[in-house]
């Protein structure tokens, strides 16, 4: 089955537009141990490097391309997946044209099937709504590493979907988590989340950059 156009016209638009967008999209990750799928409550928007029309200094691509941060360079619709304070894996969808480096962060969300897998892998979670609450424990509870890192997320072993109908929750906006610097201030309000969903991780400021 061929991707959903309205995903690939989506997808095709900068992360500052994607991002709240896809507020109440699945993804559904299918392995041999079952499948996990997640209901996005919380992302957050990257842009590109110093150099770029739409520069962010929160990104990991704004010193430019890298081996690390090549996938986010596109095309779109794969997953940038990146390690984080050597111990956790954290996912991205890429988006915009190819070359611009813009993705994605998907910071948290709700579990809805596969919530006893989820539960295998997340055995410190003390509730369900823990499950997938913040970046890393979102890649945890849908089994992402580093071996998926440029997966494409639309179709097969990944299966991205937007919602029926969109969320009746109200969508905010404000300054992302875990950035330092001018990237992580009011002048880049780039996390978005659902309103009151329980499953949307609490903000902090961070000290050091994402």
């Amino acid at each position: 089955m061929a991707p959903d156009p309205r995903l690939l016209e989506l997808l095709a638009q900068p992360s500052t537009a994607v991002a709240p967008a896809l507020l109440g999209a699945t993804l559904s990750h299918n392995t041999a141990e079952g499948t996990v799928a997640v209901r996005l409550t919380e992302l957050e928007a990257y842009l590109g490097p110093a150099d770029s029309p739409s520069p962010d200094p929160g990104s990991h691509s704004y010193r430019g391309r890298t081996p690390r941060n090549t996938v986010m360079f596109g095309p779109p619709g794969h997953l940038y997946v990146y390690f984080t304070y050597g111990m956790h894996w954290c996912a991205n969808i890429v988006c915009g044209e190819e070359g611009t480096s813009t993705a994605v962060l998907m910071r948290g969300g709700e579990v809805l099937d596969g919530v006893g897998l989820a539960r295998e892998r997340r055995p410190a979670s003390r509730k369900d709504a823990d499950l997938a609450q913040g970046p890393a424990r979102l890649a945890t509870a849908l089994g992402i590493d580093g071996s998926h890192n440029g997966a494409w997320a639309l179709e097969g072993e990944f299966t991205l979907a937007l919602p029926s109908q969109p969320p009746v929750e109200a969508v905010l906006n404000g300054p992302r988590v875990g950035v330092s610097g001018p990237g992580g201030s009011s002048g880049y309000p780039w996390r978005f989340w659902l309103d009151g969903d329980p499953t949307v991780s609490r903000y902090k400021p961070a000290a050091a950059r994402r």
